[in-house]
């Protein structure tokens, strides 16, 4: 983890000794994703400042949230890298490794929810489906949607994930946090996911590339995407806009809210609530004479 580090944060900015090996406890136990996305915004914080951790002043992290602002990040990117400054700040703090939490005082931008942009309609998704001529990503498409995954949870899937349940079956999930969850399929998917597996051997990956290996992340992206396209839909479609439709199709449809944070591994019921509020079902608009 500290090699790790050390090699994406600029060794001039940071005492090598201390700041590192502050920042790897700091990282420990965190997903992959997070641990990488947090060592990139850490990299640029110090390749900013220029100064180790214990030399950092609040002037240095109002500087640097004005730099995010003067490169046209979006407030969501700002949002991102000044979280995990005050994170590890605060951090510090909390050790004794730094006096003061300096970065406390810096306000992270506000961020405009645009979630109900991000929800596909029914319809969009069936024309996805409609238009995919190929079994395998079909089946991805397919399974996405009606399992709500996260596109790093169906890359990871093996087919020991995989279990028969009743006349349908189950995915086992390994999501965000280390946490595991089962994920009920509805039989019609079922049957077209196992009718992929063929002789393969329960460690094998479910998704396959075309050149042998895992399907990656990023191929799986580049697969909805080109569905997207094919039914019409011109935004920048990714995987997880089909996990947003199956919350808010699922709740739309009479899935109580806690079925649905049980089945896409939400950490709390706010966030699932989240899809009630982009997509209201009733107004107080509808009561009045217009």
């Amino acid at each position: 983890m500290t090699i790790m580090i050390a090699n994406q944060i600029p060794a001039s900015a940071v005492q090598q000794h201390d700041d590192l090996a502050l920042i790897a406890l700091w990282m420990h136990g965190r997903p992959a994703t997070t641990t990488r996305a947090y060592t990139r915004e850490i990299g640029r914080f110090f390749g900013s400042t220029g100064v180790p951790l214990r030399e950092t002043t609040l002037g240095d992290v109002q500087a640097f949230a004005d730099e995010l602002m003067l490169l046209g990040l979006a407030p969501a990117s700002q949002g991102r890298a000044l979280a995990a400054v005050k994170s590890l700040i605060a951090f510090a703090h909390r050790l004794g490794y730094v006096p003061f939490d300096v970065g406390r005082p810096v306000k992270i931008p506000s961020n405009r929810d645009r979630l109900a942009e991000r929800i596909l309609s029914e319809a969009g998704v069936q024309r996805m489906f409609a238009l995919e001529d190929d079994p395998r990503n079909l089946v991805l498409l397919r399974l996405l949607y009606a399992g709500g995954l996260r596109v790093s949870e169906l890359a990871a899937l093996t087919w020991r994930d995989v279990q028969e349940r009743d006349e349908g079956g189950q995915v086992t999930v390994h999501g965000k946090g280390a946490k595991t969850r089962a994920v009920v399929l509805p039989v019609s998917v079922w049957r077209d996911l196992v009718a992929l597996r063929g002789h393969a051997i329960p460690e094998s990956p479910v998704f396959v590339s075309r050149q042998g290996g895992p399907l990656t992340a990023r191929q799986a992206h580049r697969v909805v995407a080109a569905a997207a396209v094919r039914a019409g839909i011109t935004d920048d479609v990714s995987p997880h806009w089909l996990r947003h439709a199956h919350a808010s199709h699922a709740l739309d449809r009479g899935a109580p809210v806690h079925l649905v944070k049980e089945t896409l591994g939400h950490a709390s019921l706010a966030t699932t609530s989240r899809y009630t509020h982009a997509r209201p079902g009733e107004s107080s608009g509808k009561y009045l004479v217009v």
